[in-house]
């Protein structure tokens, strides 16, 4: 790939004349201007939106791309990626991807352009299939700069990551369901096509298989992390008239779907059914609204994951560091069936 310096060769000239012709600042003669913008016409050259912007050939701008930036986890989460970009003076640039692959791929070419100084990535999907995997090691080899991975892990690709403990989370939960004497469990899961979500989903299986509890079919809900259908499976399963003594719920969404389901079926938590989510909803504090989840640092958890890219920025060559987000039991009450 053609580079400013090629230009700058061919041309007859230096970095910097190339530089202030591509971004329009500073004074450069007509005969040399034009000497110039003929080997870039020559030679099909495009530069990057940096380039065409700033004299410099990367810039202090940190990108991010998330799956759903409407997610209060992710709003939590970017907080604290903030805080640490600006302790050091950085710039940052979101970009939402709606958990769309499409999305994802035109946001890593953007960053591309803009040559960003490092990338945080939460993926949008889980890259299983060797091809996709193939194609994304590429598309961030061309950006050129430390990637992060966040929240979502991806087999295959040897990145620095911060993760949760899924299977734990979710073990923990259920656990605190047996234990309180629920003899039925069921749960609301996620989108097995996603990692993390398979990882919760065998920390509820696992718990369930430890006690020696059967795992009826019907109590399993296959959710997608997505508030309507949490809602929507909530409600039939009421309808039915036949639940479980208690009931899981796997992020934040989902536990908002269910719990509105459970309102408007007049159930009651801790009483005709028991209750832990994984996720704490800030909201549902302000409310005074108690039920027992699981819960994590959020904001923490992006300051960790800038605070590991600053770290890569500063020694490329340093082993790569997997960082895992413990969990936290908070229970309130609604994990029993009194």
């Amino acid at each position: 790939m053609i580079t400013i310096k090629d230009i700058a060769g061919l041309a007859g000239v230096s970095k910097s004349t190339v530089s202030r012709v591509l971004t329009g600042t500073g004074y450069v003669n007509d005969e040399t201007r034009e000497k110039i913008e003929k080997v870039i016409k020559e030679n099909s050259y495009e530069p990057s939106e940096s380039a065409r912007s700033l004299p410099k050939r990367i810039t202090n701008t940190i990108g991010v791309v998330v799956p759903e930036i409407d997610n209060s986890f992710y709003t939590e989460v970017l907080n604290g990626i903030s805080q640490v970009v600006d302790q050091n003076n950085f710039n940052i640039i979101y970009f939402n991807t709606n958990n769309s692959l499409a999305k994802e791929e035109k946001a890593l070419q953007m960053l591309k352009a803009q040559r960003v100084r490092g990338v945080i990535l939460a993926p949008a999907v889980d890259y299983s299939e060797p091809e996709a995997t193939k194609k994304l090691k590429l598309l961030l080899e061309k950006i050129n700069a430390p990637v992060v991975l966040l929240d979502r892990d991806i087999d295959g690709i040897s990145l620095d990551k911060v993760v949760y403990d899924n299977f734990g989370s979710a073990f923990a939960a259920t656990e605190a369901l047996i234990k309180a004497g629920n003899k039925t469990v069921g749960i609301i899961t996620g989108d097995l096509n996603l990692k993390h979500a398979r990882g919760r989903y065998e920390g509820y299986l696992e718990a369930m298989k430890q006690y020696n509890i059967p795992v009826i079919e019907k109590y399993v809900l296959h959710g997608d992390f997505m508030a309507d259908t949490a809602y929507s499976l909530a409600w039939k399963m009421y309808e039915q008239r036949d639940i479980p003594d208690g009931i899981i719920s796997c992020n934040n969404r989902t536990t908002l779907g269910f719990l509105r389901a459970t309102r408007e079926r007049k159930m009651k938590l801790g009483r005709e059914i028991a209750f832990v989510g994984i996720d704490h909803i800030d909201v549902l504090d302000i409310i005074d609204y108690k039920y027992s989840h699981v819960t994590r640092d959020t904001v923490e958890m992006g300051r960790a994951t800038m605070q590991l890219l600053m770290d890569r920025i500063k020694n490329p060559l340093k082993m790569n560091t997997v960082q895992i987000v413990p969990y936290k039991l908070v229970l309130k009450g609604t994990e029993l069936r009194k």
